[in-house]
């Protein structure tokens, strides 16, 4: 890592991309104390898709995010989809991921509370990606001032999450160039957890294909792995076995 030492702010975006610089101000768990009212059970879906863009994609859930819906959504048979896309400004501003995590984590609490038998669906790109990672967070990271951050989820919300499918999140390697804390999904969400890593993405892998990163809309295996495990686990009943999608070149870390 001694290649970014003295790297000014505006070179690391450059060089490093803004993904991960972007993630910078996520050194925080998850969730608020207190939920959004609950939402009428009238209406509910079966699957909803909550789900964060990447860095400098428009309101919405971005191409990665259109792609995997697109995916899911033919995986899911005659069961309704809806699709809630997490409402934070997705800057290189690095503090506005907080706004992310806030937002995913109220309108997770107000679903469950609202839709009981709706089963969620996380999922996120890149800076996107580490929003929705420390959504699932079980506490505060070391070194952060829980007052500074949203609190972690209720454990038992974790029963309405069937998945948590995130493309490109930042890694330790990145998070720890940066000065920040890894991204540590919760215990309770783990099994549920896939990580979809391009080959020699240097976000979420130790390679160095700046390119690589922008890979995942276009590329429909990488959209098929985060579809198929979401699918598999929206499938399994409770006690069923997991079935993990695994990459061809390997999960970030």
């Amino acid at each position: 890592m001694g290649i970014f030492c003295g790297m000014s702010a505006r070179n690391m975006v450059r060089f490093f991309g803004p993904a991960v610089v972007a993630a910078w101000g996520l050194g925080a768990s998850a969730l608020p104390g207190s939920a959004l009212p609950a939402a009428s059970a009238q209406g509910c879906p079966d699957v909803e898709v909550v789900f964060a863009r990447g860095t400098g994609e428009p309101p919405g859930v971005g191409p990665t995010g259109e792609a995997f819906v697109d995916a899911l959504r033919s995986r899911v048979g005659n069961r309704s989809l809806s699709v809630y896309p997490v409402n934070y400004p997705a800057s290189d501003q690095w503090n506005t991921g907080l706004d992310g995590i806030r937002d995913a984590g109220a309108h997770i609490v107000s679903t469950a509370q609202g839709c009981p038998q709706t089963k969620m669906v996380l999922g996120g790109y890149s800076q996107g990606a580490a929003v929705m990672g420390f959504v699932t967070s079980a506490a505060v990271p070391d070194g952060v001032d829980p007052a500074t951050v949203p609190k972690p989820l209720q454990s038992e919300v974790a029963d309405h999450v069937a998945a948590v499918v995130l493309f490109g999140m930042p890694n330790a390697r990145a998070m720890n160039f940066l000065g920040e804390p890894p991204v540590a999904i919760g215990p309770r969400f783990q099994a549920k957890t896939i990580k979809v890593c391009a080959p020699e993405d240097p976000v979420c892998s130790d390679g160095l294909n700046f390119a690589a990163h922008n890979t995942y809309a276009d590329d429909g295996s990488m959209i098929s792995q985060g579809a198929d495990f979401a699918a598999s686990r929206l499938g399994a009943g409770p006690g069923a076995p997991v079935t993990v999608v695994a990459p061809s070149q390997g999960f970030g870390t």
